[in-house]
This record gives C-alpha cells, structure tokens and sequence, in this order.
C-alpha cells in the first residue's frame, strides 16, 4: 500500500491512502496520454540524432566533429540521468516529463539558424538534458501509474512508444530534410517533442485526479515499501540486470552502427536487416511484458539473453561468409543476416523488458526512480560505449573478430540471467486482484 499525504483530488489538505488498485492503470486516459506524450517527444529525439551530423558536415565539420554532436547529447544525457532519482524523490514525477520534453525540443529550431559545430554541439547538449528527464521519468512514470499486475505490460507499451515511431522516424527524418529543407525537418521535430510536453501535463489533469497520488515523491508520499532495498543493497540488487542491459545494449549498437558499412554494396539488405531488428525488438519487449504480468515473474531474461547471443553469432557468420565485406552475396549470407538480426531483435527486446521490470520489482514503488534511471543509464552508456569499442575492435582486428567477440561476451553474460525466484516484492503483496488479472 502507498500512503498519499493528500488526497488523491490533488486539493493538498485531507490526508489519505491508496492502493495501486485505486489506479486506472491500463485502460486510464492518463496512461494513454504517456503513451502518446512519448511517441511524440521521442519522434523529437529520433528524427534529429541522424540529422545534427549531417547538418554539421553540410557546415564543413570532419567525421570527428560531426559525431561530437552526438556524443555531446549523450553525454549531458547520462549525466541528467544520473541526477533524476533526486528530483523525481522530490516532486519530479508530475513535472519531470514534461519539461523534459519542452528543453528537448524548444531548442531544436536553433539548430537551423548555423552550421557551425560550436553552436550545433551547444545545443545539443542542452537537448540532451531534456531527454535524460524524459526517458527516466517516462520510464518509471509507465511502472507508477498502473497496479502491479500490470507493470509488465505498462512497460511493454511503453516500449512500444519509444521503438516504433524510431523505425519510421529514422529513415524519415533525414529524408525530409533532405527533400523539405533541413530549417522544416528542425521545426517539425521540435514542435513534436512540444507537443509531448502537453500530452504529458495532461495525465495530471486525467481520470478525475485519480492518478495525482502515483505523481507525488515516493520519498515524501509513499511509506508502504520499508522493506524494500535502499542504497548499497539496492545497488547490489540492480547490478545484474544492468550487467545484461549494458552487453546486449552495446551489442545493439554493433548491429545499428556497423553492420551497413560491410554491405554498403546491398543497401536493400541492410534495410531489410534493420527493419526486422527494430520490428524484433518491439515483438520481443511486448511478449516478455505481456508474460512477466501472466506469471508474475520474469521468464525469458535467459532465453532473450542467450537468444541475442545466438543472434550475433549469425550475424558473425554472415560477415565470415562474405569476407569483410570482400565476398560474394549469396543466398546463405542473405539468410543468415537477415535471421540473425531478427534473432539478436527478439533478444534483445526480451532483455530489455525483462532488466526493466526486474529492477523496478527489486527496487518497489519508493525505489522506482533509482531503479528508472539505472536501467536508462546502462541502456544509454551500452550502446554509447559500444559504438566507441566496437568501432575500435573493428579497427584493429577486423569485422569477424570484433563481432565474434560480442557474441562470446553475450554468451559469457548468460548466468547474469538465472533469477531465484524469491518472495513476492511489497508492491506485488499489496496490488490485489488475480494471477494474471485483466486491465
């Protein structure tokens, strides 16, 4: 149970309790505005991360300097999560969100105004500390507002708000910028991330204030999880999954970042390859979340995890079969890209749900932030950190090798997967109604 100092009419002055039942959770108009606050804020951050590079070579920046872009954005990105436990124990969860959103994209029109990297670096930073708010509060946001029975499936959705507008976006940023003009695509994106901002206000606003109390601090609202982890044990607790969430993550990034350049002869490969990673990854995030609130545990942290590995493997075969790229395309190397991508995609997915109710069942309700941002983090520093070395690796040694590396350290991260199954968490004991309850 979660005791509210005030009501959940939002008027301050009755103190009160609620359990997560009180909650409209699924099928609530405020987690349907979350839902699509994100789609639209994160079509703000999808479109544009392709986009500031190119701008800024059209500027005259070297490789060098255009990435900096990036890593400026993703640096203020971390950065930002790393201080969201903080705020959101303090009153965050209303306001977080949405002005997350606003710093994201009210800055986004500047990017039109020059190409030079000085200002595009500068602003993207400042981008960057609205998407650090936005995916740490909208993650743990999807996990507050419903009852614990169907957290699986709110972060399944919430999945499902962040990879699919990312498979449409991606691609079709860049080719509005280069079809309208790089000032509209700059707009456009901002006004979205604009519009999130007040899709998200409004879950304040939704189901008569009955989602007022899940949008109060944990710290200073929220008294039922005593027994749950804080600290040093929390961290402990957390440490596998973010171990998992940071390998598969950085394998992630080798798929997304490298696998075009060896095929560059077979664009409609590669695309091919990517959609069916991207469409994989939602089919395997929603699958786990849906049988995560069935079973009321996490069942496929082993299978994804061994899954991605045996992903990679394929793709690894794949390059070995066209030899770095110096190699015919033949049928089974088709196959095995395609499918290993599909694979690692699944896996991937899986994983990804799996770490994040995971952390959120051994962090309980007044730990959600902490457990939020972890997951953000390992998920954001992964697929960093993993361009970065795998990059090198390829550098050094070669495509087959760098990849078949990642496959071995995916393999090796196979027993962070085996969960004991212990005592149900204080949030799962306190949300009432059956195993596997509907919305």
């Amino acid at each position: 149970m979660i005791r509210s100092v005030s009501s959940s009419s939002g008027n301050g002055s009755t103190p009160a309790e609620f359990t997560t039942a009180d909650l409209p959770g699924l099928r609530g108009r405020g987690f349907a505005l979350l839902i699509a606050a994100t789609a639209f804020a994160l079509c703000g951050f999808a479109a544009v991360l392709p986009l500031v590079p190119l701008w800024a070579t059209r500027g005259g920046a070297g490789e060098f300097g255009a990435g900096s872009t990036t890593g400026a954005f993703m640096l203020t990105t971390v950065l930002t999560q790393l201080a969201m436990p903080w705020l959101l124990e303090r009153g965050g969860y209303r306001w977080a969100f949405p002005v997350g959103a606003l710093v994201m994209g009210l800055p986004t029109p500047l990017f039109a105004l020059t190409a030079d990297l000085g200002p595009l670096i500068a602003v993207s930073a400042v981008r960057g500390v609205g998407f650090g708010m936005v995916s740490v509060a909208g993650t743990a946001l999807a996990a507050r507002l419903v009852p614990h029975s169907q957290v699986g499936r709110a972060t399944g959705y919430y999945g499902l708000a962040v990879g699919l507008p990312q498979v449409l976006i991606l691609p079709g940023g860049v080719a509005l910028a280069l079809n309208a003009g790089f000032a509209a695509a700059f707009w456009i994106t901002g006004l979205c991330s604009v519009v999130g901002a007040l899709l998200a206000w409004g879950v304040w606003f939704a189901d008569g204030g009955r989602n007022r109390a899940a949008l109060r601090s944990p710290a200073r609202a929220a008294a039922a999880t005593a027994d749950a982890p804080s600290g040093l044990p929390l961290l402990l607790a957390l440490a596998a999954p973010l171990v998992l969430m940071l390998l598969t993550a950085s394998a992630a990034s080798a798929v997304i970042t490298f696998l075009a350049i060896p095929f560059e002869q077979a664009a409609w490969l590669v695309g091919g390859a990517l959609a069916a990673y991207a469409l994989a990854v939602v089919a395997g995030r929603w699958t786990a979340g849906m049988l995560h609130d069935l079973h009321r545990r996490t069942l496929l942290l082993l299978p994804g995890t061994a899954g991605a590995a045996l992903g990679m493997a394929l793709v690894t075969a794949a390059l070995w079969s066209h030899g770095d790229g110096g190699g015919g395309l033949g049928a089974g190397t088709v196959l095995l890209v395609l499918l290993g991508a599909m694979v690692f995609g699944l896996g991937f997915g899986a994983v990804q749900n799996e770490t994040v109710t995971l952390m959120l069942n051994r962090a309980g309700p007044s730990g959600y932030g902490r457990a939020s941002a972890v997951w953000n983090i390992g998920y954001d520093a992964g697929s960093g950190a993993g361009a970065m070395l795998l990059g090198l690796l390829i550098q050094l040694f070669g495509y087959v090798p760098a990849f078949a590396l990642t496959a071995v350290a995916l393999l090796a991260a196979v027993p962070f997967a085996f969960t004991r199954r212990g005592p149900r968490p204080a949030a799962q004991r306190d949300s009432p109604g059956p195993r596997g309850s509907a919305p």
